[in-house]
C-alpha cells in the first residue's frame, strides 16, 4: 500500500511539476492482474484498482491502517469500468457489468474480485474511507443510479452526473461517490470551479484515447497549478484546492468524497474572474 502524506496549500503553490506530480496524481492504478492501493492522508481515503485476470483479494496492511481486514473499521465504493466481473462479499457474489457499482459496508472481511472473462478483464475502481457505522452492502445498477443533465453546448460541457453513494441514495457513513460522463464534443467539467473546505475529493479520468489528456486544474483559486492526466490516472484533492479540467475530447471520470458530510451540494464557488 502506497502512502501519500498531505501537502500544505503554501507548501504547494512553490512544487515544479514533478513534485505535483508526485505529491497529487496517482499514475498506475491499474494493472493487469494487480490490485494496487494508495493510503492518502486526505480524510484517510483510500484509492485503488484492481484487474483481476485471476482473482484477487483485498488485504490489509496492518502497518499503515492497523486492523486485521481492511474493511474492519472502513467501507467500500466499487465502480466496474471494464468488462463484465464479480465482486465476492464474504462469500456473496454481486455480478458489475460495465458502470455498476457496490457499496461494502463496515465490518465486511473477505472482498475479491473476479473477471467473466480473461481477456476482457474486469476494472474495478475502488474507493474507502473510514466508517464508525454498519450499512449494508448494496449493488448499484448504472440505471439505477441518479442521473443529473447539466450543461450546454455554448459552454462545451454538456455532462451526465451519475450518483451511486449519496444520501438520498445508498448509504453509507461518510463516502459520497459517483460519474460524470460528458457528451461529444463537451470537454468542461466543473467550472466554474469550486472547493470543499469540510471534504477531500478524488478524481478518476478515463474513456480516454491513448493520445489525449485532460489538463487538471488544481491549487487555491488566487494560485492555480495544473496537472496533465492520461486515461484511467486519479488526483486527489485536498479540501483547500480547486478541481476542474478541460480535455482534449469529451471524457468520463468517477468522484468521491470523504470528509465533515455528505451533502452534495457543500461545495464554495468561485467565479472565473476569481481564477490566476
Amino acid at each position: 500500500m502506497e502512502l501519500r502524506h498531505a501537502i500544505h496549500a503554501d507548501h504547494a503553490k512553490h512544487f515544479d511539476t514533478e513534485a505535483l506530480r508526485g505529491a497529487f496524481l496517482v499514475e498506475r492504478l491499474f494493472q493487469a492482474g494487480k490490485l494496487n492501493l494508495v493510503y492518502s492522508y486526505y480524510d484517510r481515503i483510500i484509492v485503488g484498482a484492481a484487474v483481476p485476470v485471476r482473482p484477487l483479494a483485498l488485504a490489509a496492511d496492518r502497518s499503515v491502517i492497523g486492523s486485521e481486514y481492511l474493511l474492519e473499521r472502513r467501507e467500500l465504493g466499487v465502480i466496474n469500468i471494464g468488462g463484465p466481473g464479480t465482486v465476492s462479499v464474504d462469500g456473496r457474489p454481486y455480478a458489475l457489468q460495465p458502470r455498476d457499482g457496490l457499496y461494502v459496508g463496515r465490518g465486511t472481511r473477505d472482498v475479491s474480485f473476479a473477471s467473466d472473462a480473461a481477456e476482457r478483464p474486469a476494472r474495478f475502481y475502488l474507493l474507502s474511507a473510514p466508517a464508525h457505522h454498519d450499512h449494508p452492502t448494496a449493488h448499484i445498477p448504472i440505471g439505477q443510479a441518479q442521473p443529473n443533465r447539466l450543461g450546454s453546448d455554448e459552454q462545451a460541457n454538456r455532462r451526465t452526473i451519475y450518483k451511486y453513494i449519496h444520501p438520498r441514495g445508498i448509504k453509507s457513513c461518510q463516502l459520497v461517490m459517483g460519474l460524470t460522463e460528458l457528451e461529444e464534443g463537451s470537454v468542461w467539467n466543473t467550472m466554474p470551479p469550486h472547493t470543499h473546505q469540510r471534504r477531500s475529493e478524488v478524481y478518476m479520468y478515463f474513456n480516454l484515447d491513448p493520445a489525449a489528456m485532460v489538463i487538471h486544474l488544481m491549487g487555491r483559486p488566487d494560485a492555480t497549478r495544473h496537472l496533465v492526466m492520461r486515461n484511467e490516472q486519479a488526483v486527489l484533492n485536498p479540501s483547500w484546492s480547486i478541481h476542474a479540467g478541460g480535455g482534449t475530447q469529451n471524457y468520463t471520470f468517477i468522484w468521491a468524497m470523504g470528509g465533515e458530510n455528505q451533502v452534495f451540494e457543500d461545495m464554495d464557488g468561485v467565479q472565473t474572474t476569481a481564477l490566476r
